[in-house]
């Protein structure tokens, strides 16, 4: 912090985000991550992890949307729900919005951030504390991933950027053992990042997901704090089917879900990419 109360996003070599804080509150370094809660005048909260923006309480439902709608109206039967990573909570409360899930197991590693935001960002995590399909584990996801008996229909993997504790899950033997616990017909989709500033990270997460599955794409979300343009989330199936489900199905499967970014039509659109990124995932799969 500096004494203008501004706070910087340093995860893009070269280039340096500054947000104003109207207020800071909060800041500690934890067992596995610099944490600091700040208020901006547009984004309000905003959680910073190492520097790197992961949520505000503006725009997370951007995000958190298409990550969790897109497959879960996309699978037939999504019973069981695992997501890694995701410590605020947001797309949890995303998932547990579809009556179809019996089940939500959520994987994290840092205890301290589940529970930061519980109390920080309750306007939009409360109510997944209160309900019974709900579970935290406390522990490494790449382990959790290699190690459990358990089986999922659906993996989302909210993790942070390719640094630090989450550089692990953006490897091939991580995307491995995500198919070992995924039932048939299941789908994972992962964090890819913003290609034009992570090129690379951009193709070493397809062409690790597309040497594990069957189908390998991506779709776009676009979110304001992640700065540099669209993001890309990572879709991977060993099932073509989840790729051309009608949107009227998908509407149907849907229904009386509020959202504010999400739409069938949307959903479908979405896969639709721009020639670079199209090209630069063509390159990484071969």
């Amino acid at each position: 912090m500096t004494d203008r109360k501004t706070v910087a996003e340093t995860l893009h070599e070269g280039i340096r985000v500054t947000f104003e804080a109207e207020e800071v509150l909060y800041e500690e370094a934890t067992g596995h991550h610099r944490l600091a809660l700040i208020r901006n005048r547009l984004f309000g909260k905003v959680l910073m992890l190492d520097g790197a923006v992961q949520v505000t309480s503006a725009d997370e439902f951007m995000y958190h949307e298409m990550m969790a709608h897109v497959p879960l109206t996309a699978h037939a039967d999504p019973k069981d729900v695992l997501i890694i990573g995701g410590g605020d909570c947001g797309l949890a409360e995303e998932v547990l919005k579809h009556r179809r899930v019996r089940s939500l197991t959520q994987v994290e590693i840092d205890a301290s951030v589940v529970e930061f935001s519980r109390e920080h960002f309750a306007d939009f995590n409360a109510p997944v504390f209160e309900d019974p399909r709900f579970r935290v584990e406390i522990a490494d996801g790449a382990a959790f991933a290699a190690e459990t008996a358990q089986r999922f229909d659906v993996i989302l993997v909210d993790s942070t950027d390719p640094t630090g504790p989450g550089a692990v899950l953006f490897t091939r033997d991580f995307y491995a053992d995500l198919k070992r616990i995924l039932r048939p017909g299941g789908i994972v989709v992962t964090q890819n990042g913003v290609p034009f500033l992570q090129p690379a990270e951009f193709q070493t997460a397809m062409r690790g997901l597309s040497s594990v599955f069957a189908v390998s794409r991506c779709y776009l979300v676009a979110v304001p704090t992640y700065f540099g343009g669209h993001m890309t989330l990572g879709w991977s199936s060993d099932d073509t089917a989840t790729l051309d489900v009608p949107e009227n199905l998908l509407a149907e499967r849907s229904a009386g879900i509020d959202t504010r970014y999400y739409t069938p039509a949307h959903h479908r659109a979405a896969f639709a990419l721009p020639r670079f990124i199209e090209t630069l995932r063509s390159e990484a799969i071969g």
